[in-house]
């Protein structure tokens, strides 16, 4: 796109500290595990895009991204169609940002760089406009404390298997007592064992998987109303509210950049 490769391998060893990529990809499609030796922003302008890590999954809307540091294994899958605008970022260039996974928000200016940046040559001129398009980028390019849609993985392989059960069934309305008897232990070892290893209650898991499904599903163009029953909640005004506590605006809003 815009006359450049849309290999990830072609962006890695530029002699740039920044290498913009554009991509348009469907609905569904997904990216298998990789890793690559520079960090990577991934965002997409329509759509959302879903990142699974060793450490859990993102869901990205439209008004925020994924920063992924270098050399760590992920992967991707698109709801809707994304219009995907990935930078990818030379070891010095990105020091002082995150070392680990994070979602961040995405300003009015920074998606306008963001965009330009991918039209421009890999091996833009440092000393005229573009560099100083890339030099704002980078500046503009600073962590902001959003609401991040965040499933951690556990490693511990019976809460893994559990944790698999219930993102196979959002619409299903799981008790402690069914979730202990699914990972073979007793009630109160599950909630012991379910908060040291993902940080969160077993109730709020369930819901941040609703919310995984969830957004995925609006972001095919689902309506609410169905996306509600599909996830277990009888009516739409209760998941609105749901989803409004969780990630704090309506799941009409959650898309708008």
């Amino acid at each position: 796109m815009f006359g450049k490769s849309e290999n990830r391998d072609d962006y890695q060893d530029v002699p740039r500290p920044v290498a913009a990529m554009a991509r348009d990809l469907p609905d569904g499609h997904h990216i298998p595990p990789h890793s690559h030796r520079r960090a990577q922003l991934i965002y997409g302008t329509s759509g959302a895009i879903t990142v699974g890590t060793a450490h859990g999954t993102w869901v990205v809307p439209a008004s925020r991204a994924a920063w992924v540091p270098p050399g760590l294994t992920h992967e991707m899958t698109c709801a809707g169609p994304v219009a995907m605008r990935t930078l990818y970022i030379a070891g010095d260039a990105a020091a002082g940002l995150p070392g680990t996974p994070t979602v961040v928000s995405v300003s009015p200016l920074l998606r306008e760089l963001i965009d330009e940046a991918t039209r421009l040559p890999v091996e833009y001129r440092t000393g005229g406009r573009d560099g100083l398009v890339m030099e704002l980028l980078l500046r503009e390019l600073t962590p902001r404390p959003v609401r991040a849609l965040h499933l951690p993985a556990p490693d511990d392989p019976r809460l893994a298997d559990l944790c698999r059960e219930i993102r196979r069934a959002p619409e299903h309305r799981w008790t402690t007592e069914q979730a202990a008897a699914q990972a073979h232990l007793s009630p109160r070892s599950l909630q012991r064992h379910f908060a040291a290893a993902t940080g969160m209650s077993l109730a709020h898991w369930v819901q941040q998987a609703k919310l995984v499904h969830a957004v995925a599903l609006l972001a095919k163009g689902v309506p609410v109303t169905t996306v509600a029953l599909r996830v277990g909640y009888a009516t739409p005004s209760a998941f609105t509210a749901m989803f409004r506590r969780a990630l704090g605006t309506t799941p009409t809003r959650y898309f708008t950049p």
